[in-house]
């Protein structure tokens, strides 16, 4: 487990907009505190999301890139960005393993949260094809893609980028978690994150009491004990 005094970059790779507030915007709330640099890389811009269609696929795209960066303001997060690919469309293609790579060589992280590849069996919500696509594509470019610098050899010899080792994975998500974050006292952060992303999240009833109790159920699993809030990943080391 990689401590956390030694680390100064994190990426998180996600599908759409909001996984990453769902997934980990306590932790990413902890991160920011301790003075590491955190980029957001949406795959999408959830144009398919929503439930308000009266915009066209290109209006729900721009709002939802808006809420996100107004999530990820909330957090402290300034480096956002979106790689375009079509909501609901993702496969772990060889083009978006070198798109992540290229952001990895960019970004240089010591540490990548992403989404679990694998089928979640007890809740069916984190396992959407986007994102399991996407965590899919995202370790394969943590290992062996960005670390190889013969792999995709045009972002060394045409932008500059050299290979880069990212020393571990969190996968958010997974049925299995075996670290977990405490973030009681970031939650009120994670829920106005979370809100900002109004043409999601505005019109369910309850859904503050229903995030608070699922990162209560979390913290539960992790043995905090009553009144705690967590996030839970599965680790992978890369080494």
């Amino acid at each position: 487990m990689l401590p956390l005094s030694e680390i100064n970059r994190v990426l998180v790779v996600t599908a759409h907009p909001d996984d990453a507030d769902f997934g980990s915007a306590g932790s990413v709330a902890q991160f920011v505190d301790k003075g590491v640099e955190v980029t957001y890389l949406l795959v999408t811009d959830g144009d398919a999301g929503g439930d308000d269609r009266s915009l066209d696929n290109s209006g729900m795209a721009e709002l939802r890139r808006t809420e996100q960066r107004a999530a990820a303001k909330v957090m402290g997060v300034t480096d956002v960005r979106f790689l375009g690919y079509p909501d609901g469309q993702v496969v772990p293609s060889l083009e978006l393993r070198r798109d992540i790579a290229r952001v990895i060589r960019q970004v240089r992280p010591d540490l990548v949260i992403t989404q679990h590849p694998d089928r979640n069996y007890r809740h069916i919500a984190p396992s959407h094809p986007d994102h399991r696509a996407v965590g899919g594509a995202t370790l394969d470019a943590v290992y062996p893609d960005a670390r190889n610098p013969h792999a995709f050899p045009e972002l060394l010899r045409d932008e500059g980028l050299a290979a880069w080792t990212v020393r571990e994975v969190w996968l958010s998500g997974g049925s299995t978690p075996d670290h977990w974050v405490d973030i009681t006292d970031a939650i009120d952060r994670k829920l106005a994150a979370l809100q900002s992303h109004v043409s999601q999240v505005g019109h369910i009833e309850g859904f503050a009491e229903f995030v608070r109790s699922r990162s209560a159920g979390l913290a539960e699993q992790a043995g905090l004990g009553e009144g705690r809030y967590a996030e839970g990943f599965q680790v992978v080391a890369t080494g």
